[in-house]
């Protein structure tokens, strides 16, 4: 059964009231839940208001009933009743018919339910003194009610739309118009009508709406919301932009890729939204504790009421009328079925939030549950625990009539067409050395082997040498010279080893490389759990071994030869760039190129989940403490007399039980930094 987003109340998939958004269906108990999702800010304004309208009745209510005593006072406080009863409660009225409409129950039917009750015992007591014995009225309880919770309400909406600015802050900066280039000039359209193959013109000083490629142009770009580096990138033709990162002063042309919420940057944002409906395992158990709550709750007051009517009418009390209503009002208005909704959606989108400062972008909050449980991580070797691109060792000229510069120059000639991490680091190096590079054509890629093409109508290849980490660069079949390289062990990946094993966590490597470069990488970083020489189908398969054997593993990847490893294992961590963030395969990807965040997600997903657990139990321990309050089993010790203020206390209980839910989850920010030793 679907949730609400907002209150996490249980909502029938029949349920009219629902949004569909970015291809997700939204479903929700009551219209005000619905505007509330779709326009929080606006709508907290209105909840603002209605709020100040209420605590300016309330509050003379609640002198005038306790501190004054003259005629019609019933009368001036059921005139200063009214509109905080129909004006400020008519949300919960609103909520309460849907929910009969709908065959359910949400906490708008309870709270309407308690105040109506205790409202209309009121007006008939000030309206028809004598039909009842009793002579007492509680407008105070009814508009005290409406008060306190609206007042949780409004500090719950203010946590969630801080909670929430860590999404937002993704979209807030992007243009709403793009300068499309066409055969008749420039127009400035939507981004989110571009397509796949757009030429636009991005100038100095914008932030980048789409994923492409740059085809005209040099600039820097400022690539910081992404993937956290504040240093800016320079970018030149051939070169890829991201959505969201700022083009810092060059005039450049892209071809469109991705655009609109197909952009690295929204998918961000939907992930980072989305999070907030996630469903973990604890959670699902509370679901089915609130999914008899309610029914449970109004079976409870009605059975309490009846209790002490009978009691009070057989001992003669002329309080038999005002227990009776009091104790029905208090045990539906401390019940509080929306602490139990909302702990964990509320945690997660604080989780979500965390993640995403830290450059952690989290795909499946779902796998927390897993997370929690990980004892192995099996860590991927190129990309992962060295460097993605290696580093040029040396570059030796086959005859001493070549130089350096000769060999560098026919190389990056070729390989300036090539993705490959060996090409990016040839291409980078001769970039860096101002080469000025050949004209080649006819090229033509092959896996495994090298790149070929011509270059004034001669044949010049740059062909994998049977050593690793050596390319030799031809000119027809002569031998320029060679260019060595070897990948570098990432600064992270010692300190993050040591932490996982300061937790009893052993770690793995698995690796395509032959045995010399895998145990060459191992020993650095003091891994003794070694598999080399393994095809990517095969790596599955020994995360499954580790499996059979009682293991929860990490698996941690580069994302593009790792996918099968990813979705096999227990919790799966894609080392990825903005631009793979669609495509990755796994739980999690880290935006920026530092193992250290690999430490950070592990110690966010077990806080998450003692968090939520932290929740869920208070919410279920406050329910099955305060009911049998509300119903009376203190009153041998109280008195009756307790429910004079029974009422208001439980709208304080109540409306601050949700609010202490949202306030648990906040603190899992600096629960974090202890838990990482940062101030």
């Amino acid at each position: 059964m679907p949730t609400d987003p907002v209150c996490g109340m249980h909502v029938p998939s029949s349920s009219d009231i629902k949004l569909e958004r970015d291809g997700d269906v939204y479903y929700f108990c009551s219209t005000t839940c619905k505007i509330k999702f779709e326009e929080p800010e606006n709508e907290n304004r209105r909840e603002l208001i209605a709020l100040a309208v209420a605590w300016t009745f309330s509050i003379p209510i609640l002198i005038i009933n306790y501190a004054f005593a003259f005629p019609f006072k019933d009368y001036v406080m059921l005139v200063l009743a009214i509109p905080v009863q129909f004006y400020s409660g008519i949300r919960f009225y609103k909520g309460a018919y849907q929910a009969i409409k709908m065959r359910s129950g949400n906490m708008d039917l309870l709270i309407s339910i308690g105040t109506l009750t205790a409202f209309a015992f009121s007006l008939t007591i000030t309206l028809l003194p004598k039909i009842l014995p009793t002579q007492t009225v509680y407008f105070d309880a009814s508009v005290f009610i409406i008060s306190v919770i609206m007042t949780g309400d409004y500090l719950q909406s203010l946590t969630e739309i801080r909670a929430n600015s860590a999404a937002n802050k993704l979209l807030k900066d992007l243009p709403s118009t793009v300068h499309l280039i066409t055969k008749g000039g420039i127009k400035e359209v939507d981004p989110f009508t571009l397509q796949k193959g757009d030429l636009i013109l991005i100038k100095p000083g914008e932030t980048v709406s789409v994923d492409g490629t740059i085809v005209d142009g040099k600039t820097e770009i400022n690539e910081s919301l992404i993937n956290g580096e504040a240093e800016p990138v320079v970018k030149v033709k051939g070169a890829r932009v991201i959505s969201g990162t700022q083009n810092i002063n060059g005039v450049i042309q892209v071809s469109v890729e991705r655009a609109g919420k197909d952009s690295t940057v929204n998918q961000m944002y939907t992930l980072i939204k989305r999070a907030a409906s996630g469903k973990l395992k604890v959670q699902r158990m509370a679901d089915l504790f609130s999914s008899y709550f309610i029914p449970v709750v109004i079976a409870a007051a009605l059975v309490s009421a009846a209790i002490w009517f009978i009691l009070l009418s057989n001992s003669s009390s002329p309080l038999v009328y005002d227990i009776t209503i009091l104790s029905f009002v208090s045990v539906i208005i401390i019940a509080c079925p929306c602490a139990i909704g909302l702990a964990t959606p509320v945690t997660l989108l604080i989780a979500s939030n965390v993640s995403s400062s830290r450059n952690i972008l989290l795909r499946n909050v779902n796998g927390f549950d897993r997370l929690s449980k990980v004892n192995m991580v099996i860590l991927d070797k190129t990309g992962t625990l060295t460097d993605p691109r290696p580093e040029i060792k040396g570059i030796i000229p086959a005859k001493k009539s070549y130089n350096e510069m000769l060999v560098l120059r026919y190389a990056a000639s070729l390989e300036q067409y090539s993705n490959h991490p060996i090409a990016k680091a040839i291409t980078d190096y001769a970039l860096k050395r101002n080469v000025k590079l050949l004209e080649v054509s006819d090229i033509e890629e092959k896996p495994g082997e090298g790149i070929w093409g011509r270059e004034n109508k001669e044949d010049v290849s740059v062909r994998r040498a049977n050593e690793k980490g050596t390319v030799g660069v031809y000119a027809g079949d002569s031998l320029l010279g060679e260019i060595t390289m070897s990948y570098n062990v990432k600064n992270s990946a010692m300190s993050v080893i040591s932490k996982f094993r300061s937790d009893s966590i052993p770690i793995a490597m698995i690796t395509g490389d032959a045995e010399d470069e895998a145990k060459r990488i191992a020993n650095l970083l003091g891994i003794t759990d070694v598999h080399f020489g393994v095809k990517p189908d095969m790596k599955a398969e020994i995360i499954k071994g580790y499996q059979k054997n009682g293991k929860y593993v990490m698996y941690v990847g580069d994302g593009i030869n790792d996918a099968i490893a990813l979705e096999t294992s227990d919790f799966g961590v894609a080392m990825g760039i903005g631009s793979d963030i669609a495509k990755e395969s796994g739980d999690a990807v880290l935006l920026k190129d530092d193992l250290g965040l690999l430490y950070d997600l592990y110690v966010i997903g077990n806080l998450t989940i003692k968090k939520v657990k932290q929740n869920i139990g208070w919410a279920v321990g406050y329910n099955g403490v305060l009911i049998p309050i509300a119903g009376g089993v203190l009153v041998p010790v109280f008195g009756l007399g307790m429910y004079a203020t029974l009422p208001l206390l439980a709208a304080t209980a109540m409306g601050m039980s949700s609010v202490s839910v949202v306030v648990n989850s906040l603190l899992l920010k600096n629960k974090v930094k202890k838990r990482l030793g940062e101030k």
